[in-house]
């Protein structure tokens, strides 16, 4: 009996450790992803005002580069985000290593 509860226990840290990784991915992907998506969507509102693609590219592209330069000037900010995904990865870490405990204490 005391082989499936140390079984089942390695399958929830095993489940848990995916589930942080997986936020950690999304988190830091999506960091990635936000300066690209606003260019992407600045070209299609100006091909929507009759702008072709390349030409609205070559305006966009500068915008979201001076928008992504504000944020970065912003006292702290940066910090605070890198930090949260930085306590994300800790917390993870954390919850993954009180499985281990567990495991012990269910073989003895």
């Amino acid at each position: 009996m005391k082989n499936i509860n140390v079984a089942l226990v390695r399958l929830l840290q095993f489940v848990v450790f995916v589930l942080f990784t997986f936020m950690v991915l999304i988190y830091f992907g999506a960091m990635v992803l936000l300066p690209l998506d606003a260019a992407v969507l600045l070209i299609k509102l100006m091909t929507l005002f009759g702008l072709n693609g390349v030409i609205a590219a070559f305006i966009a592209i500068p915008i979201v580069a001076y928008l992504g330069l504000r944020v970065y000037r912003i006292p702290g900010l940066v910090k605070m985000v890198i930090d949260t995904g930085v306590e994300l990865v800790n917390t993870g870490k954390a919850k993954i290593d009180a499985f281990n405990a567990l495991a012990e204490s269910e073989k003895v």
